[in-house]
């Protein structure tokens, strides 16, 4: 078993960074987490810096950086955010790291990446982003492999649901869901602690490919699970609908290659996640 310590730092400060980052400070490594306002010090246990990854001055880091989670939310979904935070920032955190100390840098990602398709969806699939966010974060994702080449690696995330991230199940109940009427439109779905555990997983492994799906086991129909969990909580199910819904869209993301390196679902199956959530157990 390793028992190396390193040093670690979080890009990004929110939900994703911290609940990995007490995986990571369970486990006995130095932890430091970036924010351009941080909350007080010492919180859960990390070590906090102040800076702004849009301006490349105030990025002053500890030195012996070996591992960085860059973890991030726009404040806004628009083109020029996005490429602030994922492409400008990213390089100016780079640069602003010794690249002797540092041996891997996990970027999160998204399966914004790839386009719709009713086959199987893995990372060797040919990315083809059909909306701005994919774009920009396919450029960011190969940015980072020119700068630091094998040291990065990308974890395409799918959609993340969990204890503070209830907003399918809030619209459920408002009864503002709906399905498509025709067609299949498939959805992935992936749990917020099953997704931290996955970025401390990669920034930890021996030997990493160049990008990893985050995704759980059970890729559905939309329609499935809306229902489902419209069951589960007692509300209407939702309504089908031709309007701003395309026949046949969505993916189904295979899992395979995170499962491979040794990475166990703690919930593989998204109808059984949202019932403890929904039942306040998860």
């Amino acid at each position: 078993m390793n028992t190396e310590k390193h040093t670690i730092l979080l890009a990004g400060g929110g939900d994703l960074c911290l609940r990995a980052g007490r995986i990571l400070l369970a486990q006995g490594h130095e932890v430091w987490a970036l924010r351009r306002r941080p909350p007080a010090q010492g919180t859960d246990g990390l070590q906090w810096l102040t800076a702004d990854l849009a301006d490349a001055s105030t990025l002053v880091l500890p030195p012996g950086i070996s591992h960085v989670l860059y973890a991030l939310t726009p404040g806004e979904r628009s083109p020029q955010a996005y490429r602030s935070v994922f492409v400008d920032g990213a390089a100016n955190l780079v640069a602003a790291l010794d690249h002797k100390a540092l041996r891997r840098f996990v970027f999160v990602s998204s399966s914004a990446v790839w386009g719709d398709s009713q086959e199987w969806v893995d990372e060797d699939t040919p990315a083809h982003p059909q909306g701005f966010n994919g774009e920009i974060l396919l450029e960011a994702e190969d940015q980072l492999r020119q700068l630091l080449g094998g040291k990065a690696v990308a974890l395409r995330l799918s959609g993340l649901y969990g204890p503070g991230r209830t907003q399918l199940l809030d619209r459920l109940r408002k009864g503002q869901a709906a399905v498509a009427q025709d067609g299949v439109h498939w959805t992935n779905r992936f749990h917020i602690e099953d997704a931290a555990r996955a970025c401390a997983h990669l920034l930890l492994l021996e030997r990493t490919q160049p990008c990893y799906v985050g995704s759980d086991d059970g890729p559905m129909p939309m329609a499935q699970l809306y229902d489902s969990l419209a069951d589960m909580l007692g509300a209407p199910r939702p309504a089908r609908t031709t309007a701003g819904l395309r026949e046949a869209a969505g993916k189904r993301l295979c899992n395979a290659r995170l499962k491979t390196s040794g990475f166990a679902l703690d919930w593989p199956d998204a109808i059984d996640g949202y019932r403890a959530l929904i039942a306040g157990r998860g």
